[in-house]
């Protein structure tokens, strides 16, 4: 399982330092203003949803029933019961683009009230939006055959899927001046995205002996048991997706930029999120359904403790950095061309607050595979739901006196929620068990992280005066050198730490 992490993770990253380029393209050519604003909206309609009934929900129902009827019917009749999903899936996402685009106007007026007060923005939403949005039918079948290929335990092709979004809207803002704005040109690309993911795991797949055949739907025992687990599932994606659409409705009312600030801070916060929660819970959700349905409990608590130990780890050293030098991060990668040192201010104040929540965020996915891994989708719904009512409580209640910073801090805080009430269940249900190496892990780390706080306090101002020499490159320079100075004294202090914790990270057996 260690091998098909640290491989996910890899091209995770592959796919996070593609959306850095893509992202300081974004911010080069449309900046923080009209345009960005309503770009960031229309890309995150399609993406709101998909989020729903796509990977969260969708995987939490699709990879255990998948695995199970592999285990114990075999490849014929996992590919029939993905087949009928499949069927299903095409006419909702169908219906839903249909109805989307007849009502793109009512769906941008509810979810960006804002906009609706600058004509101007507005209307460009909507058309944006139209042109982005059938990314979502593409993204959907992205998903079937990524959780079939994820149940064989093939990651590779999934986990490089997102580097062809940043790629083809790189290309797309590269050729930005053959459209009207490179508004268009972003949307496009984005369009173009959906169609290349969609081929490349429809190959894979294929390749796998996994793809879904095409075939009528068929409320078979299995459909009718995915439906039974994904309803529950849809509702607490849902409840997740109700404070970002809060996020993007505040957002809409704050001043123009408010939107993008939320938007470049997110990007540099998905970046952990990314590699290490999402590479963390592709992985384990399957591992962990397969040995549980195989009747091995203690490999999968064994898989679950590595998985978290390897996330706290490597997530230390990104929570000190979004908390200590947000500015520094924001200038560095941002700054340059429409992009001004204000908005990277803007900005920085919204990462330093995701900042708080990150540890919590990686967190959750390794947690709730202990329900979902069972089959029980209901109790995350039940704690997904509670965590966003004091979500978006919170942002109502903030958003005016601190504006956008509110916005995050609050997802912070119902991040915290969220893993501590299912922590709290999964030990009360005997349904997670951390061990020794676990809990050395996290002293390791503590005391990594705190000499790596100590390097961002004292060694930033020496390294900004010796930045200062390189003129428009400087604030580059010193993100790239506080980076490098404070991954060295962080790997250094953790490998000692763990050499006088005696921490090994052993494999589980069957691992």
């Amino acid at each position: 399982m260690l091998r098909h992490l640290v491989s996910v993770s890899l091209l995770t990253l592959l796919s996070r330092v593609t959306g850095f380029l893509r992202d300081i393209v974004l911010a080069r050519v449309l900046g923080a203003g009209l345009i960005a604003d309503a770009f960031v909206v229309a890309f995150r309609l399609p993406n709101h949803f998909r989020a729903i009934f796509g990977e969260g929900a969708f995987n939490a129902a699709f990879v255990p029933s998948y695995a199970q009827t592999l285990e114990q019917k075999g490849e014929g009749e996992a590919r029939r019961f993905s087949g009928h999903v499949q069927a299903l899936l095409i006419l909702s996402q169908i219906a839903l683009l249909i109805a989307a685009w007849i009502f793109t106007p009512e769906l941008v007026r509810l979810l960006a009230p804002g906009f609706a007060d600058e004509p101007e923005k507005f209307a460009l939403t909507v058309t944006l939006t139209r042109i982005t949005f059938p990314y979502l039918l593409c993204m959907t079948l992205v998903t079937l055959h990524s959780g079939a290929l994820n149940a064989h335990r093939r990651f590779a092709a999934a986990a490089f899927a997102p580097v062809l979004l940043n790629l083809s809207m790189i290309g797309a803002l590269a050729v930005a001046f053959l459209f009207p704005n490179a508004g268009y040109a972003a949307a496009f690309g984005v369009l173009l995205a959906g169609v290349l993911e969609l081929l490349l795991l429809t190959a894979a797949a294929r390749r796998a002996g996994a793809l879904a055949p095409l075939i009528a739907p068929k409320l078979s025992a299995e459909v009718k048991h995915f439906f039974k687990v994904i309803v529950p599932a849809v509702i607490g994606s849902a409840g997740v997706q109700i404070a970002i659409f809060a996020d993007t409705i505040i957002g809409s009312l704050l001043p123009t930029g408010g939107v993008s600030s939320i938007y470049y801070a997110d990007r540099i916060y998905q970046l952990p999120v990314g590699v290490l929660g999402v590479a963390a819970g592709t992985v384990l959700l399957p591992e962990m359904s397969r040995r549980i349905a195989g009747g091995d409990e203690a490999g999968a608590f064994a898989a679950q403790n590595r998985t978290l130990a390897l996330t706290i780890a490597l997530a230390a050293p990104f929570f000190v950095a979004f908390l200590t030098i947000p500015d520094a991060i924001m200038r560095g990668v941002f700054r340059h061309g429409a992009f001004t040192d204000a908005n990277a201010l803007a900005a920085a104040a919204v990462l330093a607050a995701y900042g708080v929540g990150l540890p919590a965020v990686l967190a959750i996915r390794p947690a709730v595979a202990s329900f979902q891994a069972r089959g029980d989708t209901f109790a995350p719904m039940v704690i997904s739901l509670l965590a966003v009512a004091a979500n978006v409580a919170l942002k109502i209640a903030l958003w005016r006196g601190y504006g956008a910073p509110a916005l995050a801090l609050a997802t912070a805080a119902g991040a915290w929620i969220n893993v501590a009430l299912l922590v709290g269940l999964a030990l009360k249900r005997g349904w997670m068990k951390p061990d020794g190496m676990l809990m050395r892990v996290g002293l390791a780390a503590a005391i990594a992280a705190a000499a790596l706080t100590l390097v961002a306090l004292f060694a930033r101002r020496p390294i900004e005066e010796f930045g200062a020499q390189f003129g428009v490159m400087a604030k580059l320079v010193d993100l790239a050198l506080l980076g490098l100075a404070g991954a060295a004294i962080y790997a250094l202090a953790l490998g000692v730490a763990l050499l006088a914790l005696r921490v090994r990270l052993g494999r589980a057996k069957g691992g």
